[in-house]
């Protein structure tokens, strides 16, 4: 959250761009374990070829692993937004099934004395 809309008091939890935003609504991955490894760790560590070696070949199938699971995240993400649209397809018929007076006639028969009270009051 930048400077301005700390100083207005601005929630980051409404902001949509923020990441407080997204990890609150779902839409990134926040909580993975792949994510510490990008760590930053200020120790120098003595170089070794072999730790190297070892590490970048870790690097790689974390890397695979990570764009694995966002994948599968973003599916369910599609899957839940398409279930929500369709959920009244599967929600109406079954309550027009238990209640039929939801469903409207196909003509509506009113009284000719209603008819008449009507064209006086106009």
């Amino acid at each position: 959250m930048c400077h301005k809309n700390l100083k207005m008091k601005r929630n980051p939890r409404k902001l949509k761009w923020t990441k407080e935003y997204r990890r609150l609504h779902g839409k990134d991955m926040i909580q993975d374990s792949t994510f510490e490894f990008e760590r930053k760790r200020n120790r120098p560590e003595r170089y070794d070829r072999n730790v190297t070696e070892n590490t970048l070949k870790a690097i790689k199938k974390i890397d695979k692993i990570r764009v694995d699971r966002e994948e599968r995240h973003i599916a369910k993400r599609e899957v839940a937004k398409e279930f929500k649209q369709s959920i009244d397809l599967v929600k109406a018929p079954a309550a027009r099934e238990k209640d039929p007076s939801l469903t409207l006639p196909d003509k509506v028969q009113v009284p000719k004395k209603q008819l008449e009270e009507n064209r006086m009051e106009e």
